[in-house]
């Protein structure tokens, strides 16, 4: 049965506690990962904005939406495998090939209650 719930944003914390509520269930490690590749058009925009120098937005607007898509699906795992946050949030990022990237997100699924 597929659940389309997942943890809420506030409920995921980089600590391994939660201020405010105790864990009462661990359910283990939720991940959500995502493999990109960068267009032929955002390589030529970039490249153009590396003549100006300073931030390049086309490539930081797609690592922050990379990022965030792989912080959803690792909140989704964590509500399918029962949990309501999630701890020790991380996120890791490997080059899997040129111009393709993996990012996943990670952290410890559980289920917390309110002190």
């Amino acid at each position: 049965m597929e659940n389309n719930s997942s943890v809420p944003h506030e409920m995921v914390t980089t600590a391994f506690e939660l201020n405010g509520y105790r864990i009462v269930k661990n359910f283990g490690i939720a991940k959500g990962i995502i493999v990109r590749s960068r267009s032929i058009f955002g390589l030529i925009g970039a490249g153009f904005q590396t003549l100006v120098g300073g931030n390049i937005t086309l490539l930081t607007n797609l690592c922050e939406k990379t990022r965030n898509h792989a912080f959803d699906l690792m909140l989704q795992h964590a509500a399918e495998m029962g949990a309501n946050a999630v701890i020790g949030a991380r996120y890791d990022a490997t080059e899997v090939m040129g111009g393709v990237t993996e990012v996943l997100a990670y952290g410890t699924a559980v289920q917390v209650e309110k002190i």
